[in-house]
């Protein structure tokens, strides 16, 4: 077996697959928000409320990409929300490639300048690369087009005004504290390259026109 079946088209869309990595997303998005508790709060006591929808950056990222397991696993039942599956799989796309790469970035140059990394932290370079990893995998079984990427960019460059504007971006390590503009410009720029990212793995993942594969039947 060559090592390229695991992302193979076949692989990605057996159904066994599918309702893993289903279950995988779905508690790591809980975790996720349960992580997000202490900001949450703070954010409900010192800011508008409308504000809470744009703090746990990762765990909708990862709830987007959940959503859109369960319409490659729910095909016949959820098939008649065509806008609204394309909406969510450009969000799961863009979010999930920006704030995997974000969170490690994050996490690494704040060890480069002092930060101590507990097991905590290599917890969450694991799973925020698989976030990123998994999302370009599945592009070619999403219903997508590139607009929804271009909508989902613009939402996530929204996130990013709302976040550094208002002082709600994800909390940071300590020594980058000082530094919030600089990671404000990169937060910008990696958006910006998430959708080029999602666009080239819409382009060149799917071939040829190739068609939109169903997940096997059990």
């Amino acid at each position: 077996m060559k090592l390229s079946f695991f992302w193979s088209r076949s692989f990605l869309a057996s159904r066994p697959i599918l309702w893993t990595l289903f279950v995988c997303n779905l508690l790591g998005t809980i975790y996720g928000y349960v992580w997000y508790e202490s900001q949450l709060r703070y954010t409900w006591d010192n800011h508008p409320m409308w504000q809470l929808i744009f703090v746990p950056d990762s765990p909708t990222a990862s709830l987007f990409f959940t959503i859109s397991l369960l319409f490659l696993l729910l095909p016949d039942l959820l098939g008649r929300f065509r806008f609204l599956r394309g909406l969510i799989e450009g969000l799961a796309v863009v979010t999930s490639v920006k704030y995997g790469i974000w969170a490690v970035s994050m996490i690494f140059a704040g060890a480069a300048m002092g930060d101590s990394l507990v097991w905590q932290d290599w917890m969450l370079v694991a799973s925020h690369l698989a976030m990123a990893v998994e999302a370009l995998l599945f592009v070619r079984l999403f219903s997508l087009r590139s607009v929804m990427l271009v909508i989902a960019g613009a939402w996530t460059l929204l996130n990013d005004t709302v976040d550094y504007g208002f002082g709600v971006y994800p909390w940071l390590p300590r020594p980058l504290w000082d530094y919030v503009p600089v990671v404000a410009v990169f937060t910008v720029l990696l958006t910006l390259a998430s959708i080029g990212a999602g666009w080239l793995a819409l382009k060149y993942g799917r071939g040829n026109g190739a068609p939109e594969p169903q997940p096997e039947s059990v």
